[in-house]
């Protein structure tokens, strides 16, 4: 055992905080949460006091040695309690997570959810512009036919489906290698889990504003539809659904990318949608997904094709998406009750 982990053994041993611990010793909070993630050596005065505090000694602080053989030789720390969490039968299992490994995971979660909400927000505002021309041309307010204003507004829409496609899967790569965190049942070195839920405290305000704005966003988007419908005027109508794109859009930013990085903390403290059982149910949820949106991407360019004007098929993605929460949330219900069983 190192240093690290000791401070840990022992301070839990006592049943205190880091704020406890931190108070016995006359220093701040951050500095025993250094010390127990690995982060900094304490100085030997703090080493001193802790070995009075635990009464322990100092070589047993400072070497770094096997304390359950230490117990069963009858050593001079044998009066060191040795709990369940070290015996071979009930030692943690699972993978090994390092803080690297985890300071890693959480810094490129963060940058990646910048780049994945704006890829998305581009799709989804994407038809702004061809919803637009097409307007526009069928109130005669450009020189445009509007088979001519739908394909000047289809490639201003891949001009921005693409790269936003291309980037979506190029920062999913990124994230590939830390796969095994969402997946597999974890393991964190010493002080590690403390450090993340400090992280995860500190980001919830931030998180909560996000997830506030982002549902004031899209229920004030509505509004502009509503004003259109009251006066009904061909400019007031048509930029009333690029509003409504773009707020919506804005609000998806808001919730994927406070939604990630609160996720990455969820993930290594394997807390929520991520705890060890669910992590079960994600393998078979992930299935689903994937097979169920295949579905209604088929159907809906089968429809989009198969009708004159293609009018109708955009109904199919708000449908689809209300009746996959919906399935989603029965899917889930199915899978946990079969876990628990």
């Amino acid at each position: 055992m190192i240093l690290a982990e000791k401070i840990v053994k022992l301070r839990k041993g006592r049943g205190w905080s880091q704020e406890e611990l931190a108070e016995q010793l006359d220093i701040s909070r951050q500095s025993v949460s250094k010390w127990e993630g690995g982060l900094s050596v304490p100085e030997l005065d703090k080493i001193i006091r802790m070995s009075e505090i635990f009464g322990v000694t100092t070589d047993y602080l400072l070497k770094e040695e096997d304390l359950n053989r230490e117990w069963e030789a009858g050593g001079e720390n044998k009066h060191i309690p040795v709990d369940d969490h070290h015996n071979k039968e009930n030692q943690p299992t699972g993978r090994h997570v390092s803080l690297e490994e985890a300071e890693n995971f959480m810094e490129v979660t963060k940058k990646v959810s910048r780049w994945i909400a704006l890829s998305v927000f581009m799709c989804i505002i994407s038809p702004i512009c061809m919803i637009a021309l097409s307007g526009l041309s069928e109130y005669g307010m450009i020189p445009l036919t509007e088979d001519m204003a739908a394909s000047v507004g289809m490639v201003i829409l891949l001009v921005f489906v693409a790269p936003a496609v291309a980037v979506m899967v190029f920062q999913g790569l990124r994230l590939s290698k830390y796969e095994y965190i969402e997946k597999e049942t974890l393991f964190l070195e010493a002080g590690i889990a403390e450090q993340v839920k400090e992280k995860e405290e500190i980001f919830e305000s931030s998180f909560r504003t996000g997830v506030m704005i982002g549902i004031f966003l899209c229920i004030g988007g509505v509004i502009p539809v509503f004003v259109a419908g009251i006066f009904e005027t061909p400019v007031l109508a048509i930029s009333s659904i690029g509003i409504l794109l773009f707020l919506v859009a804005c609000s998806v930013y808001l919730f994927i990318r406070v939604g990630m990085i609160k996720g990455s903390y969820q993930k290594l403290l394997q807390e929520g949608d991520y705890s060890e059982k669910n992590k079960k149910a994600s393998k078979i949820l992930t299935v689903f997904s994937g097979v169920y949106w295949c579905a209604v991407t088929a159907v809906f360019l089968t429809v989009f094709f198969r009708t004159e004007d293609g009018k109708g098929a955009g109904l199919i993605w708000p449908v689809a998406g209300v009746l996959f929460a919906a399935l989603y949330l029965l899917v889930k219900g199915i899978v946990t009750a079969r876990e628990e069983k």
